[in-house]
């Protein structure tokens, strides 16, 4: 079972890499992009013998308490069987 954690700045945290890329993407001529936001991604691989509730349990601690800054920081995560 394999747990991917995507976190980013909060939309209230101005994120300067993000406008840097959108700059950068802008005067290289791509089209349509409106908005770069950069973030972190991890990989978690779970023990198999760990319920869905319990695996989604452990992964929400581990990114709430290990991964975030959750003063400007938020995560998303999903889990695959």
């Amino acid at each position: 079972m394999k747990a991917h954690v995507y976190v980013t700045l909060k939309r209230t945290v101005l994120d300067a890499q993000g406008q840097t890329i959108q700059n950068a993407l802008r005067k290289m001529q791509y089209q349509g992009v409106e908005e770069v936001r950069q973030g972190k991604y991890f990989q978690i691989t779970l023990d198999t013998a760990l319920s869905a509730s319990a695996a989604g349990a452990e992964v929400e601690r581990i990114a709430r308490e290990v991964l975030t800054n959750p003063v400007i920081e938020e995560f998303s995560y999903r889990i695959e069987q």
